[in-house]
């Protein structure tokens, strides 16, 4: 844990002449779409300057590590375990909760009217008891994919690619496992879009599964990595550099939080995003939904009903960063706002709020995204999310994707065939066509390795490497903020011992200060 404790030697370097200078006179947003979050105005992360770029360590790292692994055979590290229990149905349910995507799944009190699951057809899957007694009981869960329906797939290499939009039900049974009940792979129930069952052929259940797995991929790549930390990082470093300068304490708060961002970005969106597929369609719809109150995870649990779920290891390590966070806000910003009248009179800091509300969230005030702070209480909350968003939520979207989608069966890009309309007609040999083919698999694979590791330069959570402060308050904040992620790092690592799934991505050593990848 030493680096998290680190002492930081550089001093700060917070009027950097040719950085304010080019801010003030380049930076500014720029529309990719209209119903998207605007974005900075460079299209070359070299335009950008030296302060704002990769290192030639990170950036060597990058391209070593992806050029190696496509070249590579051996693409299997904890993957391997994955491997063996991805058909699993503990596993597949398991990772509704711990894996690269928890925030889909929710407590269902009412099942949708386009999911028509009766007692007679889950018979014999909840024990002795019915559907209903365990939807009382708080035991049954929904993800509902609706995000994705009528999205067609992309073209890859000539040959069309399938997207569904399933329905999918869950049963925590009473020892403590989420278990899968119903899949529905489309959003309009009848003949030909049937509801597959654990008690039907294995190849059914088995294929069902895979779509909702390349359905998952497609809504966690897009909407929860890319547009909820990826895009919204880049706001609020834009607003952060364009409104506050350099000797204003949110701009010495936030800039660490920073690192790299714009680089990462602007290479993402030149290598991976063309502005007529799949990911721009899904990046509009997602941004229509984005709301405050899922950014702030304790409200998005509260929200979802999981607040007593059992072995959700997401939530109990992300709500404890969540209040480490706002400890370390809260000590840090009340120093220099003593009243909600500083607040409200601080120009710069208003101006910070409005340019992310009008260029982030679009001016929709229905986000719930606040336009100005009129109270302490707000900044706090406000500034907590934007930590929390960049840090501890960007590492557990991203940093098990090698993980999980090392094996690419549990984790396909995408379909090669539609779903099936009826039961009883799928083959082991109808799954190989069904998933992706070998070069689109190779790519995938190593595009996820690179995505999921740590450069050499890369800095944890609480380590800062330059000293932006000199009062002595935020500098004893700064210590207590890195106590207090030493002693989450020590509970987290004691907790794992116990656990046949180790639960790693927001252990604070595995948190980086920023998106930077």
């Amino acid at each position: 844990m030493d680096t998290i404790l680190c002492t930081c030697s550089i001093k700060s370097r917070l009027l950097i002449p040719s950085l304010q200078m080019f801010v003030s006179e380049s930076c500014s947003w720029h529309v990719y779409d209209e119903d998207m979050a605007r974005i900075t105005n460079f299209d070359s992360p070299f335009a950008l300057p030296a302060e704002l770029q990769f290192s030639f360590t990170k950036e060597i790292e990058i391209f070593y590590t992806g050029g190696k692994h496509i070249c590579s055979s051996d693409l299997a590290s904890f993957a391997e375990y994955v491997r063996k229990n991805w058909d699993k149905d503990e596993f597949f349910g398991y990772q509704f909760l711990n894996g690269l995507n928890p925030m889909m799944i929710q407590r269902c009190s009412k099942l949708p009217k386009n999911f028509p699951v009766t007692e007679e057809v889950v018979k014999g899957l909840l024990g002795k008891s019915t559907l209903e007694a365990e939807i009382k009981k708080g035991n049954i869960f929904l993800c509902d994919y609706k995000m994705l329906d009528g999205v067609r797939g992309n073209v890859v290499n000539g040959e069309q690619q399938f997207l569904t939009a399933p329905l999918v039900l869950l049963h925590l049974d009473h020892h403590g496992l989420m278990l899968p009940i119903a899949i529905q792979l489309g959003q309009t129930p009848g003949p030909e879009n049937p509801i597959f069952l654990p008690t039907d052929s294995k190849h059914d259940w088995l294929l069902a599964k895979i779509c909702v797995r390349a359905a998952e991929y497609c809504v966690q790549e897009v909407d929860f990595h890319l547009l909820r930390t990826h895009v919204l990082a880049e706001v609020f470093t834009l607003a952060t550099l364009r409104c506050l300068p350099s000797i204003h304490p949110l701009y010495k708060l936030l800039i660490p939080h920073t690192r790299y961002t714009l680089h990462i970005n602007i290479m993402a969106r030149n290598l991976l995003i063309t502005e007529e597929g799949v990911f721009v369609r899904l990046l509009r719809r997602g941004t229509s939904s984005l709301t405050y109150s899922s950014l702030c995870l304790p409200e998005n649990i509260s929200e979802r009903g999981l607040e007593d779920v059992p072995n959700y290891y997401y939530r109990d390590d992300g709500i404890q960063l969540w209040n480490i966070i706002y400890r370390y806000v809260t000590g840090v910003l009340q120093h220099y706002y003593t009243s909600d009248e500083h607040v409200q009179k601080d120009t710069e800091l208003q101006s910070w709020i409005r340019e992310i509300f009008t260029n982030g969230f679009l001016g929709r005030s229905n986000t719930g995204i606040p336009e100005s702070f009129q109270r302490m209480e707000d900044l706090l909350k406000f500034v907590t999310m934007v930590i929390f968003t960049v840090s501890a939520q960007h590492a557990a979207l991203n940093n098990g994707q090698f993980d999980f989608g090392g094996w690419m069966p549990n984790y396909p890009t995408a379909l090669r065939k539609p779903p099936p309309k009826e039961k009883g007609q799928t083959t082991m040999d109808t799954i190989l066509e069904t998933l992706p083919n070998v070069s689109t698999t190779v790519n995938s694979m190593a595009i996820l390795k690179v995505l999921s590791i740590n450069s050499t330069d890369h800095y944890p959570l609480g380590c800062f490497p330059e000293e932006l402060f000199d009062e002595e308050v935020p500098c004893r904040c700064i210590k207590d903020f890195q106590e207090w992620l030493k002693l989450l790092s020590g509970r987290i690592e004691e907790r794992n011992k116990t656990l046949k799934h180790p639960y790693t991505y927001l252990n604070p050593k595995n948190v980086d200060n920023s998106v930077t990848l």
